[in-house]
């Protein structure tokens, strides 16, 4: 027996066993599904769970009757990635989609078994608490589709927070506080403008490594808002508690052309009963700054990839030499996108402290900012992609309330987790590869 033959045996075994993602994931869900399977005849045959849609009557779904589709699907969508081969790669790709977007649901029906819950009051906390996560991830597309990587959304957000808070508790006791919310949210945005310009002054003209130049900003921005809360805003509570208002639905409706349109609506047989109600409460009773979240989102796509500057943005993200060649200026291309992104940055720490809490505190932005990037990286650097990352993790934080409030005996901290480890595990396993710009995080230095 020659050596080659000694080493066949190790060599053979070695590539029949290959440990994937989606082979984890696969044998996740086929575990998952059994588990359904082997739980749903404990479950009492007469068990409803409620879904409620405001004042509609909603939807009743037998609870054990659904854990054994699911569980079912769960086996069906996981087998095929434990099988050698990739003839069924389309069908598992899909199914295990499927698979994915079942499990939230499924959660909220055994959470909620024998009760019941408001599924649309569900959905319009999950778009509230993944306002500043799409907001933050539009920064993060504006800032590395230029090349450059900006992991200090964290600490402008945080800035933008804390400036724009200061700027309303200062401001506040002279005039009335709906024009000092505005100006608040003015300071706000304005200060992550600044945070963003000394990373591209580091990051671009210094061209000193992108990374760090992030991180000393998020040190930065922690270290100076946490003196600004100490030195100035503990002599000003008296100003706190005060947030942007709602936009009334009936201001929204009152437009001609719109409440012709709202009327045309409501006829509908199916739309007008059920989904126009579900319609109006979730998106017409929001605030300012959740508005802007979809006129940021729809702005950023269209901008990127239906203009002149998102072109020569794209190209100067994936190749900034050639992008030189036919007359871009790339260190003024990257700059102006940098900006833009802490002014997106600053409006997203706006929603933190004026929007929603009314006050500031040490690190309010518990670390959303990275949130947001993960939610980038999910929709793989597209605005809409993003905005479904987004969506994941507001859904996530929602479902964490919703657990409190359904008396889930968990404890509180398993609880608080819940969001983050969404987050990890679909960065590790549902996203694939995820193809950043070519050149990100290359500095560039003009011949």
């Amino acid at each position: 027996m020659t050596t080659m033959d000694l080493a066949a045996p190790a060599g053979s075994w070695r590539e029949r066993i290959r440990i994937t993602r989606s082979g984890i994931f696969s044998l996740v869900f086929v575990l998952l599904g059994l588990w359904l399977l082997l739980s749903a005849p404990q479950v009492a045959p007469d068990t409803i769970t409620r879904l409620t849609a405001g004042r509609q009557a909603g939807l009743e779904i037998a609870v054990r009757p659904w854990l054994l589709v699911v569980g079912v699907w769960y086996v069906i969508a996981g087998a095929p990635g434990l099988l050698p081969g990739n003839r069924l790669q389309r069908f598992h790709f899909r199914a295990m989609l499927l698979a994915a977007l079942l499990l939230f649901p499924t959660i909220l029906i055994l959470a909620a078994a024998g009760r019941s819950t408001n599924a649309v009051s569900m959905l319009a906390s999950s778009l509230r608490l993944a306002t500043p996560i799409v907001i933050g991830s539009m920064a993060g597309i504006w800032c590395e589709r230029s090349g450059v990587i900006n992991i200090a959304i964290e600490g402008m957000m945080l800035t933008g927070a804390a400036f724009g808070f200061v700027a309303f508790s200062l401001i506040a006791p002279s005039m009335e506080n709906s024009t000092a919310l505005f100006i608040g949210v003015i300071i706000s945005v304005l200060a992550g403008g600044v945070m963003a310009m000394l990373h591209a002054w580091l990051s671009i003209t210094f061209r000193t490594d992108q990374i760090v130049s992030g991180t000393v900003i998020n040190i930065l921005a922690l270290g100076l808002t946490s003196f600004m809360r100490r030195e100035i805003l503990l002599d000003a509570q008296d100003a706190g508690r005060e947030t942007l208002q709602a936009v009334p639905f009936e201001q929204i409706a009152a437009f001609p052309p719109l409440r012709s349109l709202l009327d045309q609506l409501a006829t509908l047989p199916v739309f007008g009963d059920f989904l126009f109600p579900v319609l109006e409460e979730v998106f017409f009773s929001g605030k300012p700054i959740f508005y802007m979240m979809f006129v940021l989102l729809l702005l950023t796509n269209l901008i990127l990839f239906y203009t002149r500057w998102g072109l020569r943005t794209r190209a100067v993200g994936e190749n900034p030499r050639a992008a030189d060649t036919l007359g871009i200026n790339v260190i003024r291309t990257r700059w102006v996108n940098v900006i833009i992104a802490g002014f997106i940055a600053g409006l997203a720490g706006a929603w933190l402290s004026l929007e929603t809490t009314g006050t500031f505190d040490d690190n309010m932005s518990a670390g959303r900012g990275f949130i947001a990037l993960a939610a980038m990286i999910f929709g793989k650097w597209l605005p809409f992609g993003a905005f479904g990352g987004g969506l994941l993790f507001g859904f996530s934080s929602a479902l964490e309330t919703r657990f409190q409030i359904l008396g889930v005996t968990l404890p509180p901290q398993f609880l608080q987790m819940t969001p983050y480890i969404v987050t990890i595990v679909v960065l590790a396993g549902l996203v694939g590869r995820a193809r950043a710009p070519a050149a990100i995080g290359t500095p560039y230095e003009k011949e």
